[in-house]
């Protein structure tokens, strides 16, 4: 293979094709690989972030701290929506596609005869952008699980666990016990660990003592409070903020996501101060498509990648509480691994009209799978082959005061972005 010639999307496909497995969770290969980069250990500040939702928003929230206050940061994601390049950012912009086919060139000249699967290539070209970019603060979202998943191999100076609930249970296991062990797999000794919630397995409780962190607790250690015009206050041991700007990412659980960020970001900066100006920037600046993202107009619409039943109901609270006058209708599309009657039945008492999609993707289901799955539902139910097809066909029932909600995946919020020529 004449690696110098492929172009980005063709670097894509050949990995696509490398590996056996889509998935192969393991850090032998991928550690061996960014070793013989010399990308370990990282230079400049971590913080790794992991959880079963939330973890993007957090992760967007802790780089926007970090840019607001000075630094070159670079920030892993994943998936994307609709190109690849929205996977690394740094200093809030992609880079471009030229510089990630120089990356996969040296990863393949390096790699020999070490096989690594379409994500492993994604987690080292994005630590060798890092590196040539020249960032003092590395930001990185977990993939799948965190003990196994390539990210893993970078030992964060900060984690942060969002959240703990069912889902990838294939991969991760069936019990929250088990989920819970897996994405504490991030820590590390002695590290601090920012926690979402109070409420965690046991599993992530017993991990903590063993590797004797320094625990922040949603709630418990650090303090929020929302005022009914947005602003909110946030306080901790050693600070206290008030009338900070809402964050721009819409929706009652940023405001969890925010402080969680700001207490991870608090100790990343440590010794320096937090300041307070440099934080309503960041909340104004964050942006995350595709994350409870409201667009107004005669019909609302809502776009959301929930795609698991915690995700799905927090998507409910807000869609109940911000009622239409008519009706609503619910694009959804969703993986096989998905759990899709969970999420419908979270939705339904919500959802008038349903739109079911194809996902042309190898996990992906297409309409007719995805209603066998979705369980009894109390609205009718349409089949389309595509994302595209259903919006079109939504937008063509709808009228004035309707709403349109859009979710189930990753790969239905993108091409529904690109039909309202959003993104």
């Amino acid at each position: 293979m004449s690696a110098p010639s492929l172009t980005l999307a063709e670097w894509l496909e050949y990995q696509q094709r490398l590996h056996p497995h889509s998935i192969d969770l393991g850090l032998e290969r991928v550690q061996l690989v960014a070793e013989r980069l010399e990308l370990l250990p990282l230079t400049g500040k971590s913080v790794i972030v992991g959880g079963t939702n939330g973890k993007g928003s957090t992760a967007n929230l802790i780089a926007a701290l970090a840019r607001a206050h000075g630094g070159r940061v670079g920030l892993f994601t994943s998936p994307h929506l609709l190109r690849y390049e929205e996977r690394v950012q740094v200093n809030g912009a992609e880079l471009a596609a030229a510089r990630w086919v120089n990356a996969f060139e040296r990863i393949e000249a390096a790699r020999g005869p070490v096989s690594l699967t379409y994500f492993e290539f994604n987690a080292l070209a994005a630590l060798l952008l890092f590196q040539d970019a020249g960032v003092n603060t590395t930001v990185l979202e977990v993939g799948l699980g965190g003990r196994l998943d390539a990210t893993n191999i970078v030992a964060a100076d900060v984690a942060v666990l969002c959240s703990v609930g069912m889902d990838h249970s294939d991969w991760l296991g069936s019990t929250l016990e088990q989920i819970g062990a897996e994405k504490a797999g991030i820590f590390r000794a002695h590290q601090t660990v920012v926690l979402g919630s109070e409420q965690m397995p046991h599993s992530v409780e017993r991990a903590l003592r063993r590797f004797q962190c320094r625990v922040q607790t949603a709630g418990v250690d650090f303090h929020w409070l929302r005022h009914p015009e947005g602003t909110w206050d946030y306080r901790d041991a050693q600070r206290s903020f008030r009338a900070l700007p809402a964050p721009a990412l819409a929706g009652e659980i940023q405001y969890r996501n925010a402080a969680c960020a700001l207490a991870a970001w608090a100790d990343l900066s440590a010794p320096a101060a937090v300041d307070a100006s440099a934080v309503a920037a960041a909340l104004r600046d964050v942006r995350l498509p595709g994350r409870l993202q409201f667009i107004p107009g005669p019909v609302e619409w809502v776009l959301d990648v929930a795609h698991n039943e915690p995700a799905a109901q927090v998507l409910a609270e807000e869609l109940g509480g911000r009622r239409p006058r008519g009706r609503t209708t619910c694009v959804l599309g969703m993986l096989s691994d998905k759990d899709v009657a969970a999420v419908a039945a979270r939705l339904d008492a919500l959802v008038d009209h349903w739109v079911l999609c194809g996902i042309d993707e190898p996990r992906g289901l297409d309409a007719t799978q995805l209603q066998a799955r979705l369980g009894v539902v109390r609205g009718d139910c349409a089949l389309c082959d595509s994302v595209t097809a259903g919006c079109q066909r939504a937008a063509q029932c709808a009228v004035a005061g309707d709403r349109v909600v859009v979710c189930g995946s990753f790969h239905t919020v993108g091409p529904a972005l690109k039909w309202l020529e959003l993104y």
